[in-house]
């Protein structure tokens, strides 16, 4: 980190104009505070008033003001295919495990699990590793982890 922290309180559905960006995994993108690293190596202390999904092209808002940008970062991934039902038969079979999964047209896009992948593949699917930004679907009830529902 470079130079002072700064605080960030509150989050914006569309970034606009911003003054660094910080790039965070899905895993890191359901947040209320903590320390984040821009991208550019500002420290930012997250103080959000209730925990927040983080989604790419969000914005967190400094105390003076400007914005930072939210990135997706890059991950490893699986990418699952196959024809018309099985697809969606496959997708019904990651959601029964309450795994994160990105509906991406003809692909599904699951992190990498040896176990999952091999499950998949007994059912019907081809799966290629990839690296890509994850952006997996929200939960039924909302967007983000919403076991608790509310």
């Amino acid at each position: 980190m470079t130079g002072p922290t700064l605080r960030a309180g509150a989050v914006l559905d569309a970034c606009g104009p911003a003054a660094t960006t910080v790039t965070l995994p899905h895993a890191e993108r359901h947040r209320r505070r903590g320390l984040l690293t821009a991208d550019d190596g500002t420290g930012i202390m997250l103080d959000l008033p209730k925990a927040t999904e983080l989604h790419e092209g969000m914005a967190l808002v400094l105390d003076d003001g400007s914005r930072v940008a939210i990135r997706a970062a890059v991950e490893p991934l699986a990418e699952v295919r196959a024809e018309g039902a099985t697809l969606a038969r496959l997708a019904w079979h990651v959601g029964n495990r309450h795994t994160p999964c990105q509906i991406d047209g003809a692909r599904l896009l699951i992190r990498r699990d040896h176990v999952l992948e091999a499950m998949l593949q007994g059912l019907g699917a081809s799966i290629t590793p990839v690296d890509e930004p994850f952006r997996p679907e929200g939960g039924a009830y909302g967007h983000g982890r919403t076991h608790s529902h509310d």
